[in-house]
């Protein structure tokens, strides 16, 4: 049995690594000084790179040594761009293996720091695989000390997980090749592994066949290929059973730990590799190491169980099926049975008990152990020989194969192993201070990338999609559980418990999310179901005192909603001078100061001090002292813990004194967790045509409708073309032809069908096995789009009849992502800022709503207002609005008339019954019909079988008669009392018999739909129950149903019990969305006949922008938790279709950022319109990068961790604000962004000292940070970049990709330049944005809206130019300015000099009284 693991230190207080600052990148250190004299230097000649030697060794290498190769100098050197610019442009086969390894040093950090690492190295891919080559060759070195050996698989390991590029991927696929078959123990249990299959036995030949003809240079290449890994794995044995191993060797054995797992844990590297671990005992092997058993060693136990579960994962290596639960068991008995025959034929005598007994009395370790007793040293031996396991490893080894080596070679191969699902199973989604406390939790806690995780991580590739389900559900409560761990420590410090005078617990502080109580009552245990073992439900109650709280607070804890989880804990005040640590476990945050039981409570129902529900009070004024939150506990946990009282130890609920809420936003964990794992211990299937491209295997493009056999040849794309002029334009390189019935060019509506007809071109050598870097074979296709039209049909007289059409001018991109998208399959859009994603998606709903009349679309956005912008998009569509439904808590926030709510809908349909029953009576009144025939939908049906339906069946015989004239078709017309209401003349006078056929048609086309709506509306009165009347709605009405993709989550399980089926799903915003979050929505119906009946899945997103938010750095960065679906398609070569035309921003704004996109250009309305081509008023610039200095002498502060803020750049954004509103801007159209929390704050802060309370000022339309203002625009916008020590998360381009492209017309960005100059990652935009003085240059003398044109001032001074010196000098201006203008409001009104002297009030003595930010706003933020 493995030991206990022990942690030491403070398992969780995250000490943040020292960071090289700007100093430490100037010219004040040595390697700076180094930098400037050897590789920074300016330089005009593009001379071949020489690396001194010398330089390397004694002024680089000797010092990183000497130090350790501490982080904060390897970070320094790769700021400094050495990689870059000095140790791989000057790399050639001579260089030192010093410089190699600086290479790969190097390399680690970009990957630690999530920088691009690969791309550097594909301009030279020779030299590439040279560096890689001896890069491999120095891992098998075992005279390099265990340090360095440990980066050097540290860029192994990076490389395997980064297969998307062609370069690395060609270096490592040959060394998990089929050739490493060579080291199996055996070449018989060799050859009945190649007999096993078909396709193993050819990609034998073919390896064999590859060595045969090569010369002895690649013969060589192909042996060490083939060898090393297996030379590098008994390495590994080694460093485990050395007794005097250090932490160095340690810590290598962690890291080829998580090697192995990687190997195993994606399909392309696992098909040869896991068979190999297996013939090498890899697991027995570890599990019995010294190295495992040293009970300090926790993380390569974890580590060990990691790869166990990969190891055994329930999967077939060659062809990547997964084993159902059945198949699984069917193995495992198989094995026992092979184990049977062999006993009962070799060991009869000793081992017949063993042979003769059943299945599950032999899978357990203790009795085969029993069992094997029996057995001498070499019958033990001889048994595993005749079981194909490996018995002796080579000489050079450490491993000892003695009796008890080989039973557990035996016990481990033949024991019952647990499947993903259990594992799954058992862990449950409610926190308890034990899970949340545990070892492995915490250790996740000072992740800093120095040592490897024993979490799963999202990769490239998953096993299958069981795999993928278990590694997302496993993370994600890790997260949840980090999240919740954090909250609850903040409250209790927050709270501030100490001992009073009794002994007892008591509280000194305050904390809006906690509340002291009295221990709950437990009202009723219910008994458990059939078949399960803990209670079915614990009633308890709690009593909450909200007499001291505020109207705010109060009400929060009075809006519970159903199913709300709270947090009960025992809080006990520790004695500092009495606790002991007496050699133990160095007590947590929270367990310091007195954290003893943890148990989670769901919310059923909040009482008043009367009993009396408070949601059924409505708004009405709720008094009493006191609330009684009715909670049902955690079931699972109150079992353990009356078994655990019943043993003698304490009564848990007896000590709970405290109650811990979150907000609504974060509280959504245990039915989100719940999802994910009902669909890990599911059979849910993905879409086949969806399922090989979703796990990362075959051809990339096998997805696209271009490669399905179900792709529509005909499609009606209605007004997606405005006219035949915009639909030649938008197909280029195609050839647009009128069809056969038509003529020359006509207008819309378009129906294009496709004649190309695809033919292979030859290839120059046919390829069996197509590979993940060779692009799909081409294909020759005649570009031939068929035009033809029709007439549409008349809708009705009335003009709310007429159908609303699409004005918007689609480029020829976006009518590409259009017409993808509305064909079957999967379609990804890449959008740009203000390339009019929403716009595209918008058409392709309307296309397919249109086109497929009994599909029905699921609509899913990573926000609320993303979701409610591209609803209401949809809404101004020719979409019938019953056929739209929103779901969650956002429908509020819709700017429509109408309420597209479940609730909302039904209101709908039952108030426009009204409407349509007096249409129906108006109707009766045409035909004169007695009776009341409008007094329900029922009735209305009946009517409209028997007056209207037979009326309009006479109309048309006399229509369709060959002696028709124009009057018999009047005289017949039915409707002509009915439509006496509509602008007349209904049938002009000089319409042909045609038209008035026309014009009938439509009319009887209203009619009809009056009855239409009320034949859907009958359920709904039929239906009592509102609850019954919202599920019909949804799986019945709606045909477009919107919902944010944390509310499919939370809902999944109960949307699909209603049986609710959906063809299409399209997401906006979809690189924002986490990947478990992208994957529930295609799985949020059960299958039909085993398969999901999804169509199309549209993904459209930009991943240069920003990432899901994770707050762990493990979790972000090691786990790779921020990955999208969207991003990883795009790892993996999936079509794109790039959108290539903004329309948001200027040209010289959009310059900023467009060079990270594929051929961005511009629309051309950014370049005519004149709000684009007019300068902005007061400023030289439309954008600029103004230097903020040390003000008052500081820079950045941190007054808490990670809350930075920057008072300098605060000051003066509020000044650049007050002065555009001095010169007449709307507050509306000026948005004030901030790069972190603590700056957005102070900024609020400086703007409610200054300006709130100031008519002249007024507040910005918002002042918010850049992650959370994705997705938005403004006309002008002011950006704090705030850090003036280094560039800090910055460094990730897709956040200042989303902070310069925010504004429309006017970016003015804050910041110290020396600090981002340097950046490498950041040059080219800081490049663009440096040509302009970085001092602000206002024009004095003129008001908003200027009348200059910014076109005509390039290159010279602009009369009334003044620059501001700093934020003082800008200061001064705008408070003359403000006085300026206070004489004149005094002098337009005449009002007495005191009335208006408030106003003048400013920057007088303000910035003694700032505070930074109080608590409460820096606990919002959090």
């Amino acid at each position: 049995m493995a030991p206990r693991t022990r942690v030491k230190g403070d398992a969780h207080q995250q000490v943040d690594e020292p960071r090289p600052t700007v100093a430490d990148l100037q010219g004040n250190s040595a390697f700076a000084q180094l930098a400037q004299k050897y590789w920074l230097k300016p330089s005009k000649k593009t001379t071949k790179v020489k690396v001194k030697p010398d330089v390397l060794k004694n002024e680089i290498w000797d010092v990183l040594e000497q130090e350790g190769f501490t982080f904060k100098s390897l970070l320094a050197l790769e700021n400094l761009q050495i990689l870059e610019n000095y140790l791989w442009p000057g790399y050639n086969e001579d260089s030192s293996d010093t410089q190699v390894i600086l290479i790969v040093l190097i390399s680690n950090i970009k990957t630690r720091e999530h920088l691009p690492t690969w791309d550097l190295f594909t301009d030279n891919p020779t030299e590439f695989s040279s560096v890689f080559r001896r890069i491999l060759s120095m891992t098998l070195n075992t005279t390099l000390s265990p340090t360095i050996r440990t980066h050097l698989i540290s860029f192994i390991i990076n490389a395997f997980q980064s297969l998307d590029s062609g370069i690395v991927r060609k270096e490592c696929a040959p060394l998990v090749s089929i050739s490493i078959w060579h080291n199996f123990s055996t070449e018989q249990k060799r050859e009945r592994k190649l007999d096993q299959s078909v396709q193993l036995r050819k990609a034998w030949r073919a390896a064999a066949k590859r060595y045969d003809a090569a010369d002895d240079t690649v013969k060589a290449r192909l042996r060490f290929e083939r060898s090393w890994l297996f030379t590098l794995i008994l390495d590994f044995f080694n460093q485990l059973y050395n007794e005097k191993s250090k932490a160095e060797n340690i810590l290598y054995c962690e890291r080829f730990l998580e090697f192995l797992s990687d190997l195993q844990s994606q399909l392309p590297t696992r098909r040869y590799v896991n068979t190999l671990l297996q013939d090498l005992n890899t697991l027995p092997v570890i599990r019995l190491s010294p190295s495992f058993n040293d009970e300090d060693n926790g993380l390569v136990r974890d580590l060990y169980a990691l790869l166990k579960h990969y190891t055994y994962f329930s999967i077939d290596d060659y062809t990547g099926i997964q084993h159902t639960q059945t198949e699984a068991y069917e193995r495992h008995c198989a094995t026992l049975a092979n184990l049977q025959r062999t006993a009962l034929k070799y060991f009869k005598d000793k081992l017949t008990v063993l042979a003769l007994s059943n299945y599950g009395s032999i899978d357990k370790r203790a009795e085969l152990e029993d069992h094997l007793k029996a057995l001498t040293d070499d019958e033990i031996t001889q048994l595993c020989n005749l079981l194909d396991l490996r018995t002796s490893y080579p000489t050079s080894t450490s491993v000892v194969t003695d009796r008890h080596f080989l039973t557990e070679i035996l016990v481990s191969y033949h024991e019952k192993r647990r499947t993903f699902q259990e594992t799954a199973r058992d862990l449950s989604v409610l926190p308890t201070e034990l899970t949340l406390f545990e070892p492995t939790l915490l250790r996740n806690d000072i992740y800093d990338g120095s040592r490897p995780l024993a979490i799963p991580k999202l990769n490239l590739q998953y096993l299958t999609v069981g795999d993928f389900l278990w590694r997302s559900f496993i993370l994600h409560r890790c997260e949840t559980f980090y999240e919740i761990r954090k909250h609850v420590e903040g409250a209790i410090k927050r709270l501030q418990p100490s001992i009073g005078r009794n002994g007892q617990t008591t509280f000194n502080g305050f904390f809006r999310m906690a509340m002291p109580i009295t221990k709950p009552a437990i009202m009723e245990v219910v008994p458990a179901l059939v078949g399960d073992v803990k209670p079915s439900a614990v009633h308890a109650e709690i009593r909450i005192d909200v007499s001291n709280l505020s109207e705010k607070i109060r009400q929060e804890w009075e809006d519970f909603r159903p199913d709300d989880v709270v947090f009960l804990l025992a809080v006990q005040a520790l004695d500092d001078s009495k606790m002991i640590t007496n050699g133990g476990a160095t007590p947590s945050d929270a367990q310091r100061i007195g954290l003893k039981y943890l148990r989670a409570a769901e919310v059923t129902q909040v009482l008043d001090d009367q009993g009396r529900p408070i949601r059924d009070q409505g708004n009405y004024a709720r008094s009493g002292r006191t609330r009684t939150l009715k909670v049902n506990l955690d079931a699972a946990m109150y079992k353990e813990d009356k078994e655990r009282e019943a043993r003698g130890k304490p009564n848990v609920y007896e000590s709970i004194n405290l109650i811990v809420r979150r907000r609504n936003q974060e509280n959504n964990f245990k039915p989100i967790l719940e999802s994910i794992r009902s669909l890990t211990l599911s059979d849910v299937p993905l879409a086949s045509w969806l399922h090989e491209v979703f796990l990362g295997y075959g051809d990339p493009a096998g997805a696209t409708y271009t490669h399905l056999s179900n792709r529509i040849k005909k499609v009606d794309y209605r007004d997606t073309f405005l006219d035949w002029q915009h639909l030649v334009e938008s197909l280029p390189g195609k050839t647009v032809e009128p069809g056969d019935e038509v003529n020359g060019s006509f207008g819309p509506p378009y129906v294009l069908q496709s004649v190309s007809q695809t033919v292979n071109a030859p290839s120059a050598k046919p390829s069996k096995k197509r590979r993940r870097d060779a692009e799909p074979a081409p294909q020759v296709v005649s570009q031939s789009i068929e035009v033809s039209t029709y007439k549409p049909p008349n809708t009705g007289p009335y003009p709310m009849d007429a159908p609303k059409l699409n004005h918007i001018r689609f480029t020829p991109a976006q009518v590409d992502a259009i017409i993808s998208g509305t064909q079957p399959g999967l379609t990804v859009i890449v959008g740009p800022p203000g390339t009019g994603k929403t716009d595209v998606v918008t058409q392709i709903i309307n296309n397919i709503y249109h086109n497929f009349p009994n599909q029905r679309t699921l609509l899913i956005a990573h926000s609320n207002q993303a979701l409610n912008q591209l609803f209401q998009k949809i809404v101004a569509l020719d979409i019938d609005e019953r056929h739209l439904l929103r779901l969650g808590h956002g429908e509020e926030e819709l700017n429509t008339s109408a309420n597209f709510s479940k609730h909302g809908r039904v209101e709908s349909f039952l108030d426009n019954r009204a409407g349509y029953l007096h249409e129906v009576d108006r109707l009766a009144v045409n035909f004169g019909a007695p009776g009341h025939h409008g007094s329900s939908a029922e009735t209305a049906g009946y009517f409209n079988s028997v007056y209207v339906e037979p009326a309009w069946t006479r109309f048309e015989e006399v229509a369709k008669s060959p002696d028709a004239t124009r009057e018999s078709i009047l005289e017949a017309f039915p409707f002509h009392t009915y439509f006496s209401n509509t602008p007349q003349p209904v049938f002009p006078p000089d319409a042909d018999k045609e038209a008035l056929l026309d014009i009938a048609n439509g009319s009887y086309h209203h009619v009809a739909k009056i009855f239409t709506e009320l034949a859907d509306i009958r359920p709904f009165e039929i239906l009592r129950r509102d609850r019954d009347k919202s599920n019909y709605l949804l799986t019945n009405e709606a045909r477009i149903i919107a919902m944010t993709s944390t509310h499919a989550a939370m809902r999944r399980q109960e949307i699909a019990a209603l049986g609710f089926h959906y063809d299409n799903v399209v997401m906006e915003e979809a690189a924002q969305i986490t990947e478990i979050h992208n994957f529930i929505p295609l799985a949020l119906q059960n299958p039909k006949n085993g398969e999901m009946p999804l169509q199309r899945v549209v993904l459209c997103g930009d991943h240069y922008q920003n990432s899901p938010v994770i707050q762990n750095l493990a979790f972000r960065q090691y786990a790779n938790l921020e990955q999208s679906l969207f991003s990883r398609l795009v790892r993996l070569g999936v079509p794109v279709i790039n959108l290539d035309q903004q329309g948001r921003a200027r040209p010289s704004i959009a310059e900023l950022y467009s060079w990270r996109y594929q051929n961005l250009g511009n629309l051309p309305h950014v370049s005519s319109l004149p709000e684009f081509q007019i300068a902005n008023a007061g400023f030289k610039y439309d954008y600029q990068f103004i230097q903020v200095d040390d003000y008052k002498g500081k820079g950045e502060s941190e007054p808490t961790p990670h809350f930075i803020q920057n008072l300098g750049e605060a000051e003066y954004a509020v000044a650049i604000f007050q002065y555009m509103r001095l010169l007449g801007y709307p507050a509306s159209s000026i948005s004030i962004l901030a790069t972190y929390a603590g700056q957005r704050a102070l900024i609020a802060d400086v703007l409610a000292h200054r300006c709130a309370k100031n008519p002249l000022f007024g507040l910005p339309r918002i002042v918010t940070t850049v992650d959370k203002y994705q997705g938005e625009q403004n006309d002008y916008v002011i950006l704090s970049l705030t850090r003036t020590s280094r560039v800090g998360f910055m460094r990730d381009i897709r956040r200042l990709t989303v902070g310069f492209s925010r504004a429309r017309l006017g970016l003015y960005v804050l910041g110290r330049r020396e600090v981002f100059e340097s950046c490498f990652e950041l040059r080219q935009m800081f490049d663009i944005i440096f040509q302009r003085p970085d001092k602000l240059q206002l024009v004095t003398g003129e008001l908003w809206p200027s009348r200059r044109i910014l076109s005509e001032e390039e290159g010279q001074d602009v009369p009334g130019q003044s620059q501001m010196e700093n934020v003082e000098h800008l200061g001064q201006y705008v408070f003359e300015m403000t006085n300026a203008k206070v004489q004149q409001l005094r002098a337009e009104r005449g009002l007495p000099e005191a009335e208006l002297e408030t106003i003048s009030m400013m920057r007088q003595g303000d910035e003694e009284d700032l505070e930074v930010v109080v608590e409460e706003e820096f606990e919002d933020e959090e």
